[in-house]
């Protein structure tokens, strides 16, 4: 509750400890929300969370913490807050990661894709109760434009033949968007809208990591993310792909719906341990 005894909306912001995800989170309590920012760790998200309440007036944050490569912490990071935030006003999947070396987790997943694919598939699945709740829950997830490269093999979800550093995160990236489209058409007429992004090519240690360059400032690539979480013209708008804070038209492989269909069939196959 605010001073004056309102609501507060309540957003979940992952990845939030620093590039994109900790300015959409600075950015999102600025306009007002309640931020819960999420880091690998304790020490990470708490140390977001005081630098966000220590340069925004009257910011309501709170850390939560969580390896989103691990699925287990994925569930227990739902359960948090769900806790914390019974009725979820914004769940923002915007952690991501790149990695040169096909490289496994303790639950047996290709990095890439358990960070950035599974983890959000799984942490909505566990909060979509929570979003439902909300009057207009929205859930917003950043892809990227690398989409356009990746290719979805259904049974190699684990990247485990041809595998590259691009190839794995432009898949990931594809599967973002997929996921976005699945998902929107469960929700249909529902009060939850689900949609995804691209940033723009933004000045990030992934993006330094990965391609090794440069980019615009955190702030433009916020931007989108911000306005899908918050702008009332986006307020019933569901199952898009948004450039620049305007709709866009993903790759062919994007629009796909029968390969967003047997992605999700997929992925649960893949998570059923979990879901």
């Amino acid at each position: 509750m605010d001073a004056a005894g309102n609501r507060l909306k309540t957003a979940l912001v992952t990845g939030a400890t620093d590039g994109i995800g900790f300015e959409t989170a600075r950015q999102l309590a600025a306009h007002g929300l309640r931020v819960l920012v999420h880091g690998r760790n304790a020490d990470k998200a708490g140390a977001a969370a005081r630098r966000i309440a220590g340069s925004t007036p009257d910011a309501s944050v709170e850390p939560v913490a969580a390896d989103l490569a691990r699925m287990a912490e994925v569930v227990a990071l739902a359960r948090t807050v769900a806790a914390k935030a019974p009725a979820l006003d914004v769940l923002l999947n915007n952690a991501g990661v790149y990695t040169d070396v096909r490289q496994l987790t303790p639950d047996g997943l290709e990095t890439t894709m358990a960070v950035n694919h599974f983890a959000p598939f799984l942490l909505t699945h566990h909060l979509l109760a929570a979003v439902r709740r909300a009057p207009r829950g929205r859930i917003v997830t950043v892809s990227s434009m690398a989409h356009a490269s990746g290719e979805i093999d259904v049974d190699n979800l684990s990247l485990a033949r041809g595998y590259t550093g691009y190839g794995a995160y432009s898949t990931s990236k594809l599967a973002n968007i997929l996921f976005t489209v699945a998902l929107a058409t469960r929700l249909g007429g529902t009060h939850v809208t689900a949609n995804c992004l691209h940033p723009g090519v933004i000045a990030t240690k992934l993006l330094r990591a990965g391609f090794g360059m440069g980019g615009g400032a955190v702030a433009r690539g916020a931007q989108t993310s911000v306005y899908l979480a918050t702008s009332p013209e986006v307020e019933r708008v569901t199952g898009r792909y948004f450039v620049d804070c305007q709709a866009a038209t993903p790759s062919r492989r994007a629009r796909d719906d029968r390969l967003a269909e047997a992605l999700w069939a997929g992925s649960e196959r893949t998570l059923v341990r979990w879901l």
